[in-house]
């Protein structure tokens, strides 16, 4: 990856950091905290990884991308309204009546959403299951899918891991956002899923870990993906509320909104960073 490329990655996460601010902010609601630890991720997954064309987000041959942790649905609707699928401004109707734009993603509403999720533990099952379709029908393109630490305390997480090494879907790529905080704390203490990466080669999977916020390592994390015969697995550690001082390590920030102050504390850093990004 060049500098130029990797700046601009940067820049354009930095611009999704602010899209899930104002659209929580605008909506009264929502989940920042994992949105924001995630926020590299989309933006890398939009811009560099995925076959996808938002002028025909329909395409047969497009590439999967499943949010398995439905609640940060505001991080991946920023990535998409910066790629594209639909216009910026729409991220300030977040959650409300009338909206495409609702608190978890619908595939029946919103361009370039491939499945409706929400209920945790769920989208990696149809992930799996989209990925064994594309192996019977000839089509080469990928899935995707992202999870959160704590989601994977589901049993049927597992079992979709199971699945989906049974059926060798190397073309299935599964994305754990390990920011070590859920709604309840921390994920050590409510229910320890480590060691995350050990289970996951039990399991049949290759596996990554990688730092979440570095997208050298993503690329190569990916590139390696493509390469593996079995299903692969990237470990991502990250900080929850990544980029906004306050909320940063924060589980308070799990699923609340900031308030004008803190929307306005919020906005000036990432302005502040963006600025500091589009100078270097």
């Amino acid at each position: 990856m060049t500098a130029a490329e990797k700046k601009q990655l940067a820049v354009t996460a930095c611009k999704v950091r602010m899209g899930i601010i104002e659209g929580t902010h605008a909506a009264k609601a929502g989940h920042p905290g994992g949105s924001l630890s995630a926020a590299d991720l989309f933006t890398y997954l939009y811009f560099k990884e995925m076959n996808v064309d938002p002028a025909n987000p329909k395409n047969e041959n497009r590439d999967r991308f499943v949010l398995s942790k439905g609640h940060t649905a505001p991080g991946m609707y920023a990535a998409m309204a910066h790629r594209g699928f639909f216009p910026v401004e729409d991220l300030l109707t977040l959650r409300h009546i009338g909206s495409h734009l609702q608190g978890h993603p619908s595939m029946n509403s919103t361009p370039g959403v491939d499945m409706s999720t929400g209920s945790l533990g769920q989208g990696v099952s149809a992930a799996a299951g989209m990925a064994l379709a594309a192996k019977y029908q000839g089509n080469q393109c990928r899935v995707y899918t992202l999870l959160g630490d704590g989601e994977i305390q589901e049993g049927q997480v597992w079992e979709a891991f199971m699945f989906a090494h049974h059926y060798k879907l190397d073309n299935l790529c599964v994305i754990i956002d390990n920011n070590g905080l859920q709604i309840d704390g921390n994920v050590a203490d409510v229910m320890s899923p480590y060691p995350i990466d050990e289970k996951l080669r039990a399991f049949g999977f290759d596996v990554v870990e990688i730092d979440g916020h570095n997208f050298d390592e993503m690329e190569a994390a990916f590139a390696k993906a493509h390469q593996t015969k079995v299903p692969f697995a990237i470990i991502m550690k990250t900080v929850k509320g990544k980029g906004v001082s306050f909320m940063e390590n924060n589980a308070g920030w799990h699923g609340k909104a900031p308030n004008d102050e803190q929307a306005q504390q919020a906005m000036d850093e990432l302005r502040a960073k963006l600025a500091e990004l589009e100078g270097m």
